[in-house]
């Protein structure tokens, strides 16, 4: 389950179903990837064909799945829930 977020866009999106915050041509993926990631028991959960879901490096630990492009949603997991979930441009 997924309990907050950093980006507001994605707040937004999740929470009230407006896509303002986020470019059109991501609103469809980040859909899926949000969907999945509400779903989710444990980050594996996340470890499907086209997320690309991998750990990253660094304290505390996050968790990434490919969007589009470089933009991917990060996430840190803490008692079965998603938190602090962010939508970021990797380049």
């Amino acid at each position: 389950m997924i309990r907050t977020f950093r980006h507001k866009g994605l707040a937004k999106f999740f929470n009230e179903a407006d896509p303002s915050g986020i470019a059109p041509d991501l609103v469809s993926r980040v859909q899926r990837r949000l969907a999945a990631l509400h779903a989710a028991t444990k980050p594996e959960d996340l470890n499907v064909p086209g997320f690309s879901f991998h750990g990253l490096r660094g304290k505390p630990k996050r968790y990434s799945v490919h969007v589009n492009g470089p933009w991917c949603i990060t996430f840190e997991w803490e008692a079965g829930s998603a938190v602090r979930v962010d939508l970021e441009n990797y380049h």
